[in-house]
C-alpha cells in the first residue's frame, strides 16, 4: 500500500504542476504575445490554438483532457489512499483548489473560447467585433484566477510529497 500512496501522490503532483505552467504560459507568454498582433490574427491564432486543444467539435487532445480532469481524481484517490496519515489535509486543499481550477475554466473561459471558434472564418466576419466580444480583459482575470488555483494545489501536493517522504 506504501507504495501505491506514493505514486498516486506523485503523479498528482506531476500533473498539477504541468497544469499550472500550460494556465500561467498562457497569462505571461501566449496572451501578451496575442496583443501585438492584429485582429484577424488575433483570432485566427486563437482559434487555431483552441482547435488543438480540443473541442467536442474538433475532437478531445486526450492529452489536455487527462491532465485537466486527471488533477481531482489523482487528488481524490490520493485522499483515499493516505486518509489516515497528517498529510491529508494538504490533499484536500489541492483537491478543492483543483475543482476551483475546473470550475473556473468551464465557467468561465470556456464558454468565451467557444463563442470566438464559433464566430467562424477570419477573413469571413467582423474580426474587430469578435474581438471586442471576446472580452479578453474578462478571459484574463480569469485565466490568471484559474492559473493561481492551479499553482497552489501543486503546492500543497508538493508539500504532501515532501512531509509523506519525511515520514517513510
Amino acid at each position: 500500500m506504501r507504495k501505491s500512496q506514493t505514486v498516486v501522490l506523485f503523479v498528482a503532483t506531476l500533473v498539477a504542476g504541468t497544469l499550472a505552467g500550460f494556465f500561467l504560459t498562457y497569462a505571461y507568454t501566449i496572451m501578451p504575445g496575442l496583443d501585438t498582433v492584429d485582429d484577424r490574427t488575433f483570432v485566427a491564432a486563437f482559434q487555431g490554438l483552441e482547435r488543438m486543444f480540443g473541442s467536442f467539435d474538433y475532437g478531445m487532445n486526450w492529452p489536455v483532457l487527462v491532465g485537466f480532469f486527471g488533477g481531482p481524481v489523482l487528488a481524490f484517490v490520493a485522499i483515499i489512499l493516505n486518509r489516515r496519515r497528517p498529510i491529508v489535509w494538504w490533499l484536500v486543499g489541492a483537491l478543492v483548489l483543483s475543482i476551483a481550477t475546473v470550475v473556473v475554466t468551464l465557467t468561465f473561459n470556456v464558454p468565451l473560447n467557444n463563442a470566438l471558434t464559433a464566430a467562424g472564418d477570419p477573413d469571413a466576419i467582423d474580426v474587430t467585433q469578435v474581438r471586442a466580444d471576446f472580452r479578453e480583459d474578462w478571459w484574463r482575470t480569469w485565466n490568471l484566477v484559474r492559473s493561481v488555483t492551479s499553482f497552489f494545489a501543486f503546492g500543497c501536493l508538493a508539500w504532501a510529497l515532501v512531509l509523506r517522504s519525511r515520514s517513510s
